[in-house]
C-alpha cells in the first residue's frame, strides 16, 4: 500500500513540476522547453525588421535563407496572441514551389498545406508548446490556407503572414493585400532570387509600387545577415556566384 501511494506521489510531483504543460506526464528526458524570453535583434536588419513589424501596418521582407525572417515574425505573432493585441494568426504561402502543386500531393487540403507550415510550426511549439498550438488550431485562433482559399476575406484583429511570396503573381499579391482590414499587422517575406513560376513575381511588383506609403516597410536582407549558420552563408554565395567565375574554378 506505501509503495502504491509513492508511485502515485511521484507521478503527481511530475505532473507539478514548473514549465511542463498540463495533462503530459513528463520525466527528466521529456521536460517540454517553451521558450518565452525577450525577442533579440542579432544584426542591424533584424532590428529593422522587428521595428518595422511593431510601427507598421505592411511589411515586406526580402532576402536570402537563414536571415531569421520567418523566426522574428512567428516569435512576434506569438507575442501579439498572447498579449491580445491580436485575435488570430493567419499563415498563408501560394501553393506552389520548387515547380510542383498541391494537387500532386496526396491527402485533404489540410495535409496537403502541412509540410508548407512546418518552418512556422516548429517556432509556435517552441514559443508555446506543441499541446498550446494545436489547441488554438482547433480553436481557429491560429490558421493556416493556401493563398487561394483567401479570396473574398477581409481581415480584422490578425496578424497575418504571406510567405514565399517571390512566388506569388502581380494579380494574386494585389488580392491578398486587398484583404488588409482594421487592427492587423501583415508580413510578406521572400526571396526574390529563387522564384519557381514563370512571369514576374509578385513581391517584387509590390515592393516596386508601395514602398513609398507611410504604413509599408520593406526590410531587404542580404547575405552577410544570415544568422543560421556560417555554412548557409557560404552555400548561398556559391550559388550567387556567376557561371563564368565557377568555369574557371574547374
Amino acid at each position: 500500500m506505501a509503495k502504491q501511494k509513492n508511485r502515485t506521489n511521484n507521478r503527481q510531483s511530475r505532473r507539478s513540476t514548473p514549465g511542463h504543460e498540463d495533462g503530459e506526464e513528463m520525466t527528466f528526458y521529456s521536460r517540454p522547453r517553451i521558450d518565452r524570453s525577450p525577442i533579440k535583434a542579432k544584426n542591424r536588419n533584424q532590428e529593422r525588421y522587428i521595428n518595422a513589424i511593431t510601427d507598421k501596418t505592411l511589411t515586406f521582407a526580402t532576402g536570402p535563407a537563414g536571415t531569421g525572417k520567418t523566426w522574428v515574425v512567428t516569435a512576434m505573432a506569438v507575442e501579439a496572441l498572447l498579449s491580445g493585441d491580436k485575435e488570430k494568426l493567419i499563415i498563408t504561402r501560394p501553393a506552389v514551389e520548387a515547380g510542383e502543386e498541391m494537387g500532386f500531393l496526396p491527402g485533404e487540403i489540410n495535409e496537403k498545406f502541412d509540410p508548407y507550415l512546418q518552418p512556422f510550426k516548429d517556432v509556435l511549439n517552441e514559443r508555446l508548446g506543441r499541446s498550446h498550438v494545436e489547441g488554438m488550431i482547433k480553436s481557429g485562433k491560429i490558421e493556416a490556407a493556401p493563398l487561394a482559399y483567401m479570396r473574398g476575406r477581409t481581415f480584422r484583429d490578425a496578424f497575418v503572414i504571406l510567405d514565399e511570396a517571390q512566388n506569388t503573381t502581380p494579380t494574386q499579391m494585389k488580392m491578398f493585400l486587398t484583404r488588409i482590414g482594421a487592427n492587423c499587422t501583415v508580413v510578406v517575406n521572400g526571396d526574390i532570387n529563387q522564384k519557381d513560376i514563370k512571369g514576374e513575381s509578385g513581391l517584387r511588383d509590390a515592393v516596386r509600387r508601395l514602398s513609398y506609403i507611410p504604413a509599408v516597410a520593406h526590410i531587404e536582407f542580404r547575405r552577410d545577415d544570415i544568422v543560421r549558420s556560417g555554412l548557409v552563408a557560404e552555400i548561398v554565395q556559391a550559388y550567387d556566384r556567376p557561371d563564368h567565375e565557377l568555369r574557371e574554378m574547374e
